[in-house]
């Protein structure tokens, strides 16, 4: 064998060990892996980041700021007149200036703005928090994605099990019954409705496994692993359900743990500073300036060791008669986010009472899908025993397993749906 064919031989079966991977995951451990892996946690990772440089670009504002100039310049046909020459040596054909250099250091200090550089410090401070509260509040949603993407995963591959065991006994059924045939005990026609039901059982078979497939695919994206990985589903999943507290316990409990509502504290804490910021607009602004300025108009003039230092004042004489529009649109943004804020606490007070009434609605049917499931199974193994002493007919028989079949998985999913149901009063509440 060559070099060539071992190497194409062991890429093969790399990847047909990959292609076969499987991975057991517990639902916690799947909610876990993926927050890890959320991409849109990475963008909220780089909002963060974002916010924090605004914070830092803030708190630079109350620093000192140095700066260094210089020039060179070509003067044409420029006049000198030194008026501190004598008349004598000041006219006539005094040295022409053909150029100039100038070097200035300039360095300034703020000492009063009117508190909008505190209030801009603040004002970022707090955009700080409200983003890393605002990306909690995305591990909450993605957990539940997580959850639900998990609940469907073991639905389908629950329905796959009762299908399998359905189709086996089916076709043990079908086996049956092509020798009852063949001795005359029983009709073709009581054979060919068994085998319809076993190629109906069969094409039910087809879908959950197709449903299996895609639900597998979604699970691993999430999860950011390879999609070819299945994942092995935790059977405790459903034996997860606990009792519900009162209403009002969630409805405490939210207050406490919304994410987005507390981000939306510090979102209306950042634009009260900014209105003050907007308003102190109108203050002037104090700081204490020095510099350094060294210039040399060749033949004419040398300037050394000219230091300064003093205050400096600035007034926009302007806003006497200019409409502050800064402050126009700060107080109208604290405006939208009062708004905003009475709105999200209706909309949790509505999602907690519809999510508590789903968890319950939800666990309520679990005691009625396993009551008909009782029926079903009582009342297969009832026609099942009135067939076999010739009191019921084969589309009885049949129609009583279809019965059971459907009965049990309803049970199952109840249960699953019901977990996915305590979940989504979790997210709600913010847990």
């Amino acid at each position: 064998m060559t070099k060539n064919k071992i190497t194409a031989l062991f890429l093969f079966a790399t990847a047909l060990l990959q292609a076969q991977e499987k991975r057991l995951l517990t639902l916690d451990e799947a909610v876990s892996l993926g927050i890890q892996n959320s991409k849109n946690l990475k963008i909220d990772r780089a909002k963060i980041e974002e916010a924090t440089a605004n914070y830092l670009e803030a708190k630079n504002n109350r620093l000192p700021s140095l700066k260094a100039s210089a020039s060179a310049l070509a003067l044409a046909n420029a006049n000198v007149d030194l008026k501190i020459l004598p008349p004598s040596q000041n006219g006539g054909n005094g040295p022409k200036a053909n150029s100039a250099f100038l070097g200035q250091i300039s360095a300034s200090m703020p000492l009063y703005a009117g508190g909008k550089i505190k209030y801009g410090i603040q004002s970022a401070e707090y955009l700080v928090e409200a983003s890393k509260l605002s990306a909690e509040n995305d591990k909450v949603a993605i957990a539940f994605n997580v959850s639900q993407a998990y609940n469907n995963l073991f639905k389908a591959n629950q329905a796959i099990k009762v299908l399998e065991e359905n189709l086996t006994a089916s076709q043990k059924r079908d086996e049956s019954f092509q020798k009852l045939e063949n001795n005359g005990i029983i009709a073709r026609n009581d054979r060919l409705k068994a085998n319809l039901q076993t190629s109906n059982i069969e094409l039910q078979l087809l879908e959950a496994h197709n449903n299996f497939n895609i639900a597998t695919v979604n699970m691993d994206l999430l999860l950011g692993l390879p999609e070819t990985t299945e994942i092995e589903i935790d059977q405790n999943y459903i034996s997860e359900l606990t009792e519900n507290q009162p209403v009002s316990y969630y409805m405490n409990q939210a207050i406490s743990n919304r994410k987005d509502l507390q981000a939306l504290a510090y979102q209306r804490k950042a634009a009260e500073l900014v209105t003050k910021a907007a308003k102190a607009e109108n203050l002037p602004t104090i700081a204490l300036t020095g510099g350094y300025i060294a210039a040399e108009v060749p033949k004419i003039l040398t300037v050394t060791n000219a230091a300064n230092i003093g205050l400096g004042i600035q007034y926009n004489i302007d806003h006497l008669w200019k409409k502050n529009s800064t402050l126009l649109k700060a107080q109208s943004r604290e405006k939208q986010l009062e708004a905003t804020n009475d709105l999200l606490n209706d909309q949790i007070k509505l999602d907690i009472n519809r999510d508590y009434q789903n968890s319950e609605y939800a666990k309520k049917k679990i005691a009625v899908y396993e009551k008909a499931a009782a029926q079903a199974n009582e009342n297969y193994r009832v026609t099942k025993n009135k067939y076999e002493n010739g009191l019921a007919t084969i589309t009885e028989l049949l129609d009583a397993d279809t019965a059971q079949v459907s009965a049990n998985v309803n049970v199952i999913n109840a249960k699953a749906d019901a977990a996915l149901a305590y979940r989504k009063l979790l997210q709600t509440v913010g847990l």
